[in-house]
């Protein structure tokens, strides 16, 4: 049997795309080991508020970041960001979004809690939304598998110890994949090349690249549809590559 492999750094409610490459994929892997990049989509994402896109931050403790992984990071509880965020996806979408309730509980729970560590609520949100948008994919963690080598090399480690017989990249990928080490560990690459999708939105003109939530409250369980439309399922990409 053919396994897909597919891998990304934790991100903050993340944006379309990242949700069709996994939907692509049979085992998907959080790279919460690597190196943590401040004001990343590891901490932040966009959602469309009355006044147009709205970026939501959550603020980290930066000390010695160059010196910590992404799961070490810590939140600054500090600041009051939690109530910062529900508010303003209250605000954007309570009322005027369609599905906002069948979500509202969720959330609400989501920013009543403490949360210590970044990628655990970024773990933690990112299991609902795949479960939510009927996404199935077996779930891991690097920091759970011991994996060596930097960039492509890491990459390729990873694929071998997993048995990956496709990887998929990124459509950066490109730039820095070693393609001939993958030819000759036999794993085939696939780089992701995301057709954004247009729908209707709330506030007036369309905006892409925004987090998942704003399709989701706005369209409910025709979520997946939208946000695969026009792009390879998983069928058609084992096809590609068995013919």
């Amino acid at each position: 049997m053919t396994l897909v492999l597919t891998a990304h750094q934790p991100l903050y409610i993340p944006w379309l795309g990242f949700f069709q490459k996994v939907s692509m994929s049979d085992v998907f892997c959080l790279w919460d080991d690597v190196q943590f990049s401040p004001n990343d989509y590891i901490q932040r994402n966009r959602i469309k508020s009355p006044n147009g896109p709205l970026l939501l931050t959550i603020p980290i403790l930066t000390k010695d970041h160059r010196e910590k992984t992404i799961k070490d990071m810590r939140i600054d509880d500090t600041k009051n960001w939690q109530r910062i965020h529900w508010n303003s996806l209250k605000v954007s979408y309570e009322n005027k979004a369609p599905y906002f309730e069948s979500y509202n509980n969720f959330f609400r729970e989501v920013y009543e809690k403490q949360w210590e560590y970044l990628a655990d609520l970024d773990e933690y949100i990112l299991k609902y939304l795949l479960k939510e948008l009927g996404i199935s994919v077996t779930f891991i963690k690097a920091s759970e598998i011991k994996f060596d080598g930097k960039k492509s090399e890491r990459v390729l480690d990873m694929c071998i110890k997993l048995g990956a017989d496709i990887y998929i990249f990124g459509e950066t990928g490109e730039e820095y994949a070693d393609k001939t080490s993958f030819q000759q560990s036999e794993v085939k690459l696939y780089f992701q090349k995301y057709k954004h999708p247009i729908y209707p939105q709330l506030y007036g003109n369309f905006e892409s690249h925004l987090s998942v939530l704003d399709l989701l409250f706005c369209f409910g369980e025709k979520s997946y549809d939208i946000l695969t439309r026009k792009n390879p399922t998983k069928e058609e990409l084992l096809k590609k590559f068995t013919l």
